[in-house]
């Protein structure tokens, strides 16, 4: 009977980033303030991108939709890792670690593959102008942002069904400060084989494949930008090419480290500080660098702000 029963362990306890509590305080604060810079960001987006008519273009539709991904991600995420710097108990039920799995799967997965519409998207602005407004017409963006969600899904779905159908019998202590599958796999009680090459296909699917075209769009665009006569163009080119290939490498270099290696029966110190670069820091990048260094965003910025003055007066 034992044998098939599959969720003997009712809840984990996390072991966190560090046991020291001055380092946990200071890790509290500085994990907070990205917390909200992240959410005021991607909120201040989401919202200028509504407000603004000059923004209802294909790239601030994607960038709208990466926003909301980038909320949904770091909250799945964060504030339960903020509470559990602050007390001794760092546990979480089994259902609420399944709950966690699936959805930061699920949007961030759905980030990797809207970052590669959105490379696609500038490889067309910039290397096919004059074929941009009816490549990416309306339909086609709508199409693209909804198989990005669905691609996220049926990752998240695969990869959580594959992990959780292990028993979990026993040692219920995570060597992490979230439930994330190559740690948990560390805990089950049968053999991790299917399912470690489940989700290491489900990378190369996921991670693999986005950062493959999005290196091959920015090569274009680069390539396209070189030939160009105007110096400034060029260096405005290169300088968002450059800022946009920072968050590729984070985001793509620390998952495809986390989930494209063989599973380790120990997870490292390093193993953590990796998996935080993409749970904590891009989130709060990624406005800044695809947004609000944008002269169209600081634009829809100062309208808004000029028509809150406004009606301040009034």
């Amino acid at each position: 009977m034992g044998e098939e029963n599959h969720t003997f362990v009712a809840e984990f306890i996390f072991l966190g980033l560090s046991q020291d509590s001055q380092i946990q305080i200071l890790l509290f604060i500085l994990f907070l303030i990205i917390y909200l810079l992240t959410v005021l960001g991607n909120l201040l987006i989401i919202v200028l991108i509504f407000m603004d008519s000059r923004l209802h273009t294909p790239m601030y539709f994607f960038l709208r939709n990466l926003s909301f991904a980038d909320l949904c991600f770091s909250t799945s995420i964060v504030p339960q890792v903020l509470v559990h710097l602050l007390v001794k108990n760092k546990t979480i039920s089994f259902m609420g670690c399944m709950t966690q799995v699936i959805v930061f799967l699920l949007v961030g997965c759905t980030e990797c593959a809207l970052l590669a519409v959105m490379s696609y998207d500038r490889y067309v602005a910039v290397c096919k102008p004059l074929h941009y407004s009816t490549i990416m017409t309306q339909q086609v963006c709508l199409q693209l942002a909804t198989g990005s969600w669905a691609s996220g899904a049926v990752v998240s779905l695969v990869d959580t069904t594959f992990t959780f159908q292990l028993p979990y019998q026993g040692q219920n202590i995570i060597n992490h400060y979230f439930c994330e599958p190559p740690a948990l796999l560390k805990l089950a009680s049968a053999d991790t084989y299917r399912t470690e090459m489940a989700i290491f296909a489900m990378g190369v699917v996921i991670l693999l494949a986005p950062v493959s075209l999005i290196l091959a769009s920015y090569w274009n665009i680069i390539s396209t930008v070189i030939q160009m006569q105007a110096e400034e163009g060029r260096l405005k080119a290169f300088s968002t090419c450059g800022s946009h290939l920072i968050v590729v490498v984070l985001f793509y270099g620390s998952g495809i480290f986390t989930y494209m290696r063989p599973n380790s029966k120990t997870i490292k110190e390093r193993d953590k500080m990796i998996s935080v670069f993409y749970t904590v820091v891009t989130p709060m990048l990624n406005p800044i660098i695809y947004s609000l260094r944008n002269k169209d965003v600081k634009g829809a910025l100062r309208k808004l702000a000029g028509r809150k003055s406004f009606s301040q007066r009034r």
